[in-house]
């Protein structure tokens, strides 16, 4: 089975090289427990590994020798511009992972067809900086175009969409039609042979909704915080509910959730793994 790395080593260690190719992966997180610095970290990684292959055992670890990277790397993005995705990984991390993700990421800013059928001025959401951000002025459904973006940039390669929850709180856009383009991509994904990124923030969107997505991806990892009653840290623990060709691996070792840490010269990093009693 062809592996794509998630780019957090101790990780990929454990679950033989990374994520089965071909794969569409949730990343259902609490605000702030580590879904979106896991989708950096991952990118800019793998990112870097491309430019320097040999740092491949230095960077996403020795078993991911045998696994492939992805040809490119695209950040989808409906709310939120480039340039504030770029200040934020900035500020948050070291100057390596910027780099990497300033000079290499793709970004494909959709905000235009987002904020189109909503009461916010087009001046709120024009980037001064780059003037062509917004140019496509057709009146087209933004799932369409997203629909289209993937048929020509999924194979192959890492897709990050940037969110859902962005998607089903658009009042705009019908979430059983998101639902289906979600079914859909999940079985063009075989084919495409890269992995797709779904983010998507807890306890936006009702129970019901939340499982139906969960049915209809091929993986879920699941980010959240714990606070121990012996102390006032909160802690981040990172789990996968759903993941059939890599939950064997944790069974196997009996891992139940890992506990990670975010710092900025590691990025998103598992520092510990709870097993099973």
């Amino acid at each position: 089975m062809k592996k794509i790395p998630t780019g957090v080593s101790d990780l990929d260690s454990i679950i033989k090289g990374g994520l089965p190719a071909g794969s569409v992966v949730l990343l259902l997180t609490e605000i702030g427990a580590g879904g979106l610095e896991y989708l950096y970290t991952s990118s800019a990684k793998l990112l870097r590994v491309k430019k320097s292959p040999r740092d491949i055992s230095m960077v996403l670890g020795d078993e991911c020798k045998g696994s492939i990277l992805p040809e490119e790397i695209h950040y989808i993005t409906f709310s939120r511009s480039e340039r504030d995705i770029l200040e934020e990984v900035k500020i948050s991390f070291n100057q390596d992972y910027y780099d990497a993700i300033e000079e290499d990421l793709k970004f494909k800013d959709f905000s235009n067809s987002y904020f189109r059928r909503t009461m916010v001025p087009n001046s709120w959401t024009r980037d001064n900086h780059k003037p062509t951000l917004f140019s496509d002025e057709s009146d087209s459904d933004i799932l369409e175009d997203m629909v289209h973006f993937l048929e020509e940039n999924a194979p192959d390669n890492m897709i990050v969409i940037d969110s859902l929850t962005d998607l089903l709180t658009n009042t705009s856009i019908e979430n059983d039609k998101l639902v289906t383009v979600i079914k859909g991509m999940r079985r063009a994904s075989k084919k495409w042979g890269g992995v797709i990124y779904l983010l998507l923030s807890k306890g936006i969107i009702d129970r019901s909704m939340e499982y139906l997505l969960i049915d209809s991806v091929d993986g879920v990892m699941s980010f959240e915080w714990s606070k121990s009653r012996h102390t006032s840290k909160r802690q981040r623990y990172m789990f996968l509910e759903k993941f059939m060709s890599v939950l064997p691996h944790l069974k196997r070792e009996k891992i139940a959730r890992f506990t990670a840490e975010v710092t900025d010269f590691s990025g998103y990093n598992v520092v510990n793994y709870e097993k099973i009693r």
